[in-house]
């Protein structure tokens, strides 16, 4: 579905400042499975994540969705492949506050033009399915820790996204917590969502939902492992 090709970034290129994050990393993501980046932290995962959720381009090397090469598109049609094919969970969530958490729900698809009390019904549902219907109206800064993730993870599946992007989601988790998300995630791929995590955990990268880990170190990759 998938694939990264001889993929290389380098920050502040030129300059004698410049950082080399992801040195000629391949491979590939199928369809319907999960695939988990594992390394510590500055390996370049969140960097890869960017990449391959088209956030961000590439110093060299390409990126193929579903066979087409995306890495040379335009803009537009980048943030477009973007809206419609990803969706993001952010390590710290990155939900506005001062909003709803119906509001934040709803931010991402506002650009595809869909009617406002359509959105608004759409946005409820998937709130519901998290056990947040009640919470719709509150403020996220409100929320608990683990409401303000079931919110996040929402807003990444209003668009009905064929991928899922996870960085770092147990990060500021406790054990309950962590194991509530990766419930979650078991039900996504259930209902039949790739999964892209980037993790440091063990309760990520050793659990039976992943179906391929690969390692990154010091911005390459040090192995790649399918789980039988």
């Amino acid at each position: 579905m998938i694939s990264a090709r001889n993929i290389g970034k380098v920050f502040n290129q030129g300059r004698p400042n410049a950082f080399t994050a992801l040195k000629e990393v391949s491979f590939d993501l199928q369809r319907r499975e999960t695939t988990i980046l594992k390394g510590p932290s500055g390996s370049g995962k969140t960097t890869l994540l960017g990449i391959v959720g088209c956030m961000a381009r590439p110093t060299t090397g390409r990126i193929f969705l579903e066979e087409r090469e995306i890495t040379s598109l335009p803009e537009r049609f980048l943030t477009d492949i973007r809206r419609r094919s990803f969706g993001f969970i952010f390590q710290q969530f990155n939900l506005i506050r001062g909003m709803t958490a119906l509001e934040n729900v709803m931010i991402p698809a506002y650009p595809l033009g869909e009617r406002h009390a359509e959105l608004k019904r759409r946005a409820l549902a998937t709130l519901d399915l998290f056990d947040l219907a009640a919470k719709a109206e509150a403020k996220v800064e409100w929320l608990s820790g683990g409401e303000a993730q079931r919110v996040a993870i929402a807003r990444a599946l209003i668009n009905d996204p064929s991928v899922i992007i996870a960085d770092e989601p147990t990060a500021h988790l406790d054990l309950r917590l962590s194991e509530e998300f990766m419930a979650i995630m078991r039900r996504l791929k259930a209902d039949g969502k790739t999964l892209i995590l980037a993790s440091h955990d063990p309760i990520v990268y050793d659990s039976d939902l992943a179906d391929r880990v690969v390692e990154l170190r010091d911005g390459a990759v040090a192995g790649s492992a399918e789980r039988a």
